[in-house]
């Protein structure tokens, strides 16, 4: 038996409520473990195609488990149904992964070291008068994504404070929601640059609803450094050990180019040819700790 059940939560910092909908729970000598994995969105169109279903699949079939999908609305939302275990796992990029996991309480299961490449661009319109990063001035809106966004946020605030550019003194940030929100903000003229991951103009003329432009009509001013640590699977202290240890297996051939076809963006940012690390240290995370606080950030913790 598998599930998709919709999982609503407030705010983290106000120590939202979570409300979960699904199949009532049953002994455990009744019915196999079911593994709880939390998804967030992909994008806020309702007709858009998300391989849950082929996620389901891949980990019953891995696990020997049933598996329920669980949608969050957000980075912390997902972080706290894992810490206060609601959800069993998952799967989120570098600093939202490192937020979480320097709270102790919750585990980074498995960890992909980041590539070499860029992580973040910032983009423009092509008739934008911006040609560079130094034309930006106080009055330049810059859209992020998700404040506990790796490539949404961090990353392009490192980018720019490298190029001398302070938030809120050199440019007016705008918190948008979402990747495909900064994409929307952009093209509406309520921003002059949106900040994304480098892997999002590649979808250009493919009518994704994520990147909705064609070839040629934006370009970046700029691409951020790489990262340590591309894409981590986050996990309860709280589930058992037959669980943890079914999930440690699965986890590496579940998420592995080989399903690229299935998975989608699920496996989009996991780097080619680089091998999962298997319950890493918690040091493996501090350079992102480093480069938060550029962006006035502390991460060390979560309220």
């Amino acid at each position: 038996m598998r599930h998709r059940t919709p999982l609503l939560l407030g705010a983290l910092a106000a120590g939202s409520a979570v409300l979960l909908a699904g199949c009532a729970a049953s002994p455990a000598d009744a019915a196999p473990e079911t593994i709880r994995v939390a998804t967030l969105p992909l994008g806020d169109d309702p007709n858009a195609v998300t391989p849950v279903d082929a996620l389901q699949d891949l980990l019953a079939e891995k696990t020997g488990m049933d598996v329920e999908i669980v949608d969050v609305p957000s980075y912390s939302a997902a972080i706290e149904a894992v810490r206060a275990g609601h959800s069993d796992m998952v799967m989120m990029s570098g600093f939202p992964s490192a937020l979480a996991v320097n709270t102790g309480e919750v585990d980074a299961l498995v960890a992909w070291p980041g590539s070499d490449d860029p992580v973040s661009t910032c983009l423009v319109l092509d008739d934008s008068p911006l040609q560079s990063l130094e034309d930006i001035t106080p009055d330049t809106v810059v859209a992020f994504a998700d404040p506990a966004s790796s490539s949404g946020y961090f990353m392009p605030i490192h980018m720019l404070d490298a190029a001398g550019l302070t938030k809120d003194e050199d440019y007016t940030p705008l918190l948008s929601g979402g990747h495909d929100r900064s994409f929307i903000a952009l093209q509406q003229g309520q921003a002059d640059v949106a900040c994304t991951a480098t892997f999002f103009p590649k979808l250009a003329g493919q009518g994704s609803p994520m990147f909705p432009f064609e070839p040629g009509e934006t370009r970046s001013l700029g691409e951020s450094i790489s990262m340590p640590v591309g894409i981590a699977v986050l996990g309860s202290q709280q589930m058992s050990a037959e669980k943890r240890e079914a999930l440690l297996s699965a986890i590496p051939a579940v998420w592995s180019a080989d399903n690229a076809d299935v998975l989608g963006l699920y496996v989009e940012g996991i780097p080619e040819g680089v091998e999962p690390i298997l319950e890493p240290e918690k040091a493996l995370f501090q350079p992102f700790v480093d480069i938060a606080a550029v962006a006035d950030v502390d991460i060390s913790d979560l309220e």
